[in-house]
């Protein structure tokens, strides 16, 4: 009887484990997409060796020759070293002493752009359709354009007047408030959206995904309405994880291209963004007297020192004085 000879089982790429360790991890799709991208340049930049083989210096001279040739930001730079610390030690196991005195880069202080009142009129004004809800949801509620584009059915509470916002920056959960103004036309949307579920539905196409493994703990809530999108892609897309396919929620770069061509059309100067909406309405409720820690709680900003750069924007000159010019 001939022995059958064990077939030897190949180890996995180092990028495959550092994806893999990511996912046990619940870290998000777009984090893991970012680490593995510098995970990867980092390697090539030293020539293909293997990061065991390698330590502080060459992460040094990898983060200065992005600083110095490939010209990042601050914000880009400390990104690439957080995936790199991430290598080292939790995919290698590596705790090393040089690990603790890699210099993060200096952010920069800058002051948020913040829109006047009239101005967000006039923006808003030149923006139609599911775009125009999305941003003045944006502006009345506070959220990050992510923020928005995850809602579900079920996150918005019509008798309570609140938005349950999911997984927020943090992986942190936060309330805030429906604008009344928009109830009506969040409710005539939603009517629409339940037409394309329930057309989803009749071709076996309702599934969307569901964080944390809840489709395993609630076998049906993937297909059902309350955890529907509230603002749902045009088409169907391949989940990059599971590899089903599914209607995936709006991409954000189109509400980014809607805000940008209305901000030209309202003859704006200012460098807006959706994100600037943000950023108007937590200096427009400290400008109409509210405290600055409800502020903080309604934006979920862990530290109320990042709520207080908004009291240096205030509409009323630099820092709320008035110039000695005008007494004259």
């Amino acid at each position: 009887m001939q022995k059958s000879t064990p077939v030897a089982t190949q180890a996995p790429k180092l990028l495959e484990v550092v994806r893999e360790k990511i996912r046990v991890k619940h870290y998000s799709i777009r984090t893991e997409t970012q680490y593995l991208q510098w995970v990867k340049r980092y390697i090539l930049f030293h020539h293909k060796r293997h990061p065991r083989e390698m330590g502080g210096a060459e992460v040094e001279a990898f983060l200065s020759h992005l600083a110095t040739h490939g010209n990042v930001s601050s914000s880009t730079q400390n990104q690439a070293l957080s995936a790199l610390l991430f290598l080292y030690r939790e995919v290698l196991g590596q705790n090393l002493p040089w690990m603790d005195d890699v210099i993060r880069a200096k952010k920069l202080q800058r002051l948020p752009v913040v829109l006047s009142k009239h101005e967000v009129s006039k923006i808003l004004a030149c923006m139609q359709g599911t775009h125009a809800l999305i941003a003045r949801l944006l502006y009345g509620t506070g959220m990050r354009i992510m923020e928005c584009c995850r809602l579900r059915v079920l996150d918005i509470d019509f008798d309570r007047g609140e938005i349950l916002i999911r997984n927020g920056k943090g992986a942190k959960d936060r309330v805030t408030m429906l604008p009344s103004s928009l109830v009506e036309p969040l409710k005539d949307h939603l009517l629409w959206r339940k037409t394309i579920y329930e057309a989803d539905a009749a071709k076996g196409k309702a599934e969307v995904f569901l964080p944390d493994a809840l489709d395993k703990k609630y076998v049906n809530a993937a297909t059902s309405w309350p955890w529907q999108y509230v603002f749902c892609s045009g088409s169907y897309s391949i989940d990059p994880r599971s590899g089903r396919e599914r209607r995936h929620h709006l991409d954000e770069k189109l509400v980014q291209r809607a805000v940008k061509k209305a901000v030209a059309n309202a003859g704006v100067t200012k460098p807006a963004t959706p994100h600037t909406f943000r950023h108007s309405f937590a200096t427009h409720l400290i400008e109409g007297g509210y405290d600055i820690r409800t502020v903080q709680e309604l934006l979920g900003h862990s530290d109320v020192s990042t709520t207080m750069i908004y009291t240096h924007v205030l509409n009323k000159g630099g820092r709320g004085v008035s110039s000695p010019l005008d007494n004259l």
